[in-house]
């Protein structure tokens, strides 16, 4: 007959494999997978991103007779076709993120709570108010940063604007939904402790985001760094997507609204070369820290509300 001991010790051991969500653990920290995961969740999204985005700006050239389909000028058709791949592409990279750690993927949205309407339309009255501030203290301080030249309004002008506030929303989301979403808790999960897993979750999401960017001046990737961080430690206070989405639609509608309004009727360019970086940055590092004390004093009184 078999040791009861030994019977007892092998019928106590646990008979299925461990939760792939740990909801003692902060939102960003949450997830468990196995190692190889995460590397997919990592590449596979940037790299579909650019795939789409080629073969769309070279045929947008075709249709406008540009020669250079990469170039920074940005029309109509070509600010709607990077929205629309960016947007797609966050929602790909949530429900390639959500089968390979085979949870729900409104668990990639916020966790353990829902994700929370009221704490969107809060935030994004916030970043509304912030990035505006920032956007008048650099027409004072740094006017140039800003890349505008004359009021105008043509055709073009109201083509970029039905673009930008109709998709804007949908490619600010997908970033979020991309970085903080699905690329800060896969890399995240590579580490067992809390608040090295947080740190590596950011480092890695913060970084991917800078070199999708694609800037070749240090202090401009450097921004996108701290806007990566800001970001990523918003998901952690409010344990939910909903502050850095919030940030991000404010940041991009009011910066590509205003840049349309006053490019003189024509279309725009994004500089990200090197030496373009101007005092702009220090006025809106100070934007991102703002929205993160505003998220926090927020989730604060929250709390505080509920006892």
């Amino acid at each position: 007959m078999p040791d009861d001991a030994a019977t007892r010790t092998r019928s106590a051991r646990p008979t299925s494999a461990p939760t792939a969500i740990d909801d003692s653990r902060p939102f960003g920290a949450h997830l468990r997978m196995s190692w190889w995961k995460p590397l997919l969740i990592i590449l596979v999204p940037p790299v579909v991103m650019i795939l789409v985005q080629i073969p769309l700006y070279q045929a947008i050239a075709l249709v406008e007779g540009s020669s250079d389909p990469l170039s920074p000028t940005i029309t109509p058709l070509k600010f709607l076709a990077s929205n629309l791949s960016i947007g797609l592409t966050g929602f790909l990279a949530v429900v390639l993120a959500a089968r390979l750690a085979q949870v729900p993927w409104r668990r990639l949205l916020s966790s353990p709570r829902r994700f929370d309407r009221m704490r969107l339309l809060t935030h994004l009255g916030g970043g509304v108010v912030l990035v505006a501030l920032g956007l008048a203290v650099t027409r004072i301080v740094a006017p140039e940063d800003l890349g505008w030249s004359e009021f105008g309004v043509s055709g073009t002008t109201v083509a970029m604007l039905v673009a930008v506030v109709l998709t804007t929303p949908m490619q600010a989301a997908g970033e979020e939904l991309m970085f903080r979403g699905a690329i800060l808790p896969a890399a995240a999960s590579w580490v067992r402790a809390v608040r090295p897993a947080l740190a590596l979750g950011i480092a890695v999401s913060s970084l991917t985001f800078m070199l999708v960017h694609g800037s070749s001046d240090p202090w401009l990737a450097a921004y996108y760094v701290l806007v990566g961080v800001s970001t990523g430690v918003m998901i952690i206070i409010s344990r939910g997507l909903e502050a850095p989405i919030a940030f991000h639609v404010a940041n991009n509608v009011l910066g590509f609204s205003l840049t349309s309004i006053f490019s003189g009727g024509g279309a725009f360019v994004i500089d990200r070369s090197a030496g373009v970086a101007g005092l702009s940055l220090l006025v809106f590092a100070a934007v991102n820290i703002a929205m993160v004390v505003l998220v926090w004093a927020y989730e604060q009184r929250r709390r505080s509300a509920a006892g």
